[in-house]
């Protein structure tokens, strides 16, 4: 077993989907077979327009030749393995190369720079760890988080070890769940994606909450794109399937609730949900319509 790097661009040519699969040429199979049972962090080129550097980690489950694509092949990713980083972490900081493994004999960039995939040491691995997770401007924490029914084990202490994967930081459900929210929170400017309130405290902690689309139990990624930021209110409707969103976003009332006029006081009065910051955070698809098959009281 071994880490490694896979590099990932959201205009990339390959069928790739972070949280779940990522396609690749034959000549990777060897390199990405090394990483089957571990752990990656996943990279975008530094040429690509607003970067986001390493912004995820994830768990290969096993590799297959991809039936679509002769000479093809996929990485499964683990499922609930996937995690966005709360800090997108740069290729190069102030203290030079955050991937040091890269740097040559004589202490410059080598061409393993090039690779669409590259093992990493455990040492590199922790440390674009500890800057993706870190947290550089923290959203208080929910005053209620010990009774949430979102919060599903105590805390486990975070262990730091010289060469391995820091694991409780990436297995935690609190602390996965601590940081999809940030994530969640940030990319919505805190505001709740469906009434549009931006409601702050007194002690400064946003009222909205960060929403899995598809949940945890039914394998549903840690990803910003399978997140929403909702009130309480309107994330105990979400969940309940009496509110849905269509693929353009726009916002489904349930036939089978109770009240729906005061549900329609609720939303937006455009009638669809608040786009994210970036078009790149915007919910896929993919995850809507699972929601709307599974959960939707039609």
């Amino acid at each position: 077993m071994a880490f490694g790097v896979f590099i990932h661009r959201t205009d990339s040519i390959y069928d790739d989907s972070p949280a779940e699969r990522y396609q690749f040429p034959s000549q990777y199979l060897g390199r990405v077979s090394a990483c089957i049972n571990d752990w990656i962090v996943y990279y975008e080129p530094v040429k690509v327009r607003g970067s986001r550097g390493y912004f995820a980690v994830a768990r290969v489950e096993q590799v297959i030749p991809d039936p679509q694509a002769p000479g093809m092949y996929i990485a499964m990713i683990e499922p609930g393995s996937y995690l966005e980083f709360a800090n997108p972490v740069p290729f190069s900081g102030s203290n030079g190369l955050v991937e040091r493994g890269l740097l040559n004999d004589a202490g410059k960039i080598s061409g393993r720079a090039q690779s669409a995939v590259r093992p990493i040491s455990p040492t590199d691995f922790n440390r674009i760890l500890d800057f993706g997770l870190e947290d550089r401007t923290p959203l208080l924490p929910r005053v209620d988080d010990v009774d949430s029914p979102f919060v599903r084990e105590d805390s486990i202490p975070f262990i730091a070890e010289q060469e391995r994967v820091r694991f409780p930081t990436l297995i935690s459900r609190v602390e996965r769940d601590r940081v999809f929210r940030r994530v969640v929170l940030r990319a919505y400017d805190e505001r709740c994606a469906i009434t549009g309130l931006k409601l702050i405290n007194g002690g400064g902690r946003a009222e909205a909450e960060a929403a899995h689309i598809r949940p945890v139990e039914a394998n549903g990624p840690d990803s910003v794109q399978n997140g929403l930021a909702l009130s309480g209110t309107v994330h105990w409707m979400f969940d309940r399937g009496l509110i849905s969103l269509s693929d353009d976003l726009d916002i489904m009332i349930s036939r089978q609730a109770n009240d729906t006029d005061s549900i329609t006081g609720l939303i937006n009065r455009s009638g669809r949900a608040n786009l994210p910051l970036r078009a790149i955070d915007r919910p896929h698809p993919h995850f809507l319509a699972w929601h709307r098959d599974n959960v939707f009281k039609q």
